[in-house]
């Protein structure tokens, strides 16, 4: 209801938004809006939430991951692993005007790379609120584990590196220390391997995104979230008033609003609405390592690992599942998984973690949704009524709960517009 000043009160249409992509963005986003009592319709080309890139991620919730990558050294390591197959950052040479444009445009943003750092680092911290408060509003057990993350380095010069992030890190609120080899070995002790040192970040924590997106999914049909599940969409409108949705079954969905959170598909879905998301699908894989033996459980760390040399984190989820993912492969829409890719994560849980047995291992691959200045897009386009929640890149399952609270502020702000118009003038006045 709004109150307006000279007495009655008039009930406010609260708008039909139709929420694009199933994944953990997507999901928060019709999470928000639905506490907000808007009416959502979520569409998901699969048949369950959740089953592209928030499936089998690395399953940090990384604050301390903030660095955007937008860095000088990205490129000379790009191009010094070009035509190294294992290399934990893979550019496939094949040239496309997608690939150039976006790559200029990284090269363009390199000014803002400390900008964008403290401000990601920002926006992961406050994310840890919503999301860890959402959990426990709607009973989700998603294999929590809050202790923290080590970022482990093998070298004088990547420590150093690390150093200087860290002074970035702590301008936007992150505490973290620096600990010796043997202060590693105290907060890890199954770790092997020979280290300069790291660095510990004792607020982050890790989850299963797959268990978290399925849990708030229930939670969202609870408020009313209506799912429209294994349904590709082909085509989407908006007349800036409201908002056309044609499925390739040929059905069509109409609505007040849409909100865009369809990963490396959300380019796509914004030239059909006028604007310009300049999103390239960056392939990353994970292996799940089944520990099925007592001896496995005890091997495996309890603590999360970033590997600075490899580009390679873990997390334990429950007792019986060691996830290790990472790699950046830039190879346009493509979701093969391959098997001189998944070796070097199998190598390196044989090498850094020998008593754990990787006899079963679950490889997958999923592609990160990434804008060239690494900073997630988030707020309407072109025409009022299309919202964009997309574009999160390597920190989808860090950033998303902030985002989709963001995106609830946006669409709040826009049904306040849409009111005003039908407010008598003086009142508004």
């Amino acid at each position: 209801m709004l109150s307006l000043s000279d007495g009655f009160e008039r009930e406010i249409h609260m708008a039909h938004l139709i929420v694009i992509g199933g994944g953990i963005t997507g999901v928060t986003s019709a999470y928000a809006l639905a506490r907000q009592g808007h009416q959502v319709t979520l569409i998901e080309k699969h048949r369950y939430a959740g089953m592209e890139t928030s499936h089998a991620n690395g399953g940090q919730l990384s604050a301390s991951n903030a660095e955007v990558w937008t860095h000088p050294s990205t490129l000379i390591k790009g191009l010094k692993w070009m035509f190294k197959a294992d290399a934990p950052l893979l550019l496939n040479p094949r040239p496309s005007w997608h690939k150039l444009s976006w790559f200029a445009e990284f090269a363009a943003s390199m000014s803002r790379y400390r900008d964008n750092t403290v401000a990601t680092t920002r926006l992961a911290i406050a994310a840890r609120e919503h999301l860890f408060g959402w959990a426990q509003d709607e009973g989700i057990e998603f294999d929590l584990k809050q202790r923290g993350i080590l970022h482990i380095y093998r070298s004088r010069a990547s420590f150093e590196h690390a150093s200087q992030v860290s002074r970035l890190l702590a301008q936007g609120g992150l505490t973290r220390r620096a600990v010796t080899p043997d202060e590693m070995r105290a907060i890890e002790p199954t770790l092997r391997g020979e280290f300069f040192g790291g660095w510990y970040t004792e607020s982050d924590s890790t989850g299963d995104i797959h268990k978290f997106t399925h849990g708030l999914g229930l939670a969202c049909a609870r408020l009313g979230v209506k799912f429209m599940t294994a349904q590709a969409v082909a085509r989407v409108w908006s007349t800036g008033k409201s908002v056309r949705v044609l499925l390739a079954s040929g059905d069509e969905v109409d609505a007040d609003g849409v909100v865009i959170c369809a990963g490396v598909r959300s380019r796509a879905l914004g030239a059909q609405l006028g604007d310009r998301l300049n999103v390239y699908p960056v392939k990353g894989y994970s292996i799940t390592v089944m520990l099925e033996d007592e001896q496995s459980q005890a091997a495996a760390p309890q603590v999360s690992l970033l590997d600075d040399a490899t580009k390679l984190v873990t997390s334990r989820l429950g007792l019986d599942r060691f996830r290790v993912a990472g790699t950046a492969e830039f190879n346009g829409y493509n979701l093969d998984i391959r098997a001189d890719r998944i070796r070097p994560l199998v190598d390196w849980v044989n090498q850094c973690f020998p008593g754990v047995s990787t006899r079963r291992v679950e490889p997958w691959a999923g592609l990160r949704p990434m804008l060239p200045n690494m900073m997630p897009r988030v707020g309407p386009g072109r025409h009022a009524n299309v919202f964009y929640n997309t574009g999160h890149g390597h920190l989808g399952w860090t950033l998303s709960a902030i985002t989709a609270h963001q995106l609830g502020e946006q669409v709040a702000q826009w049904e306040r517009m849409r009111a005003s118009p039908s407010v008598p003038a003086a009142v508004a006045a």
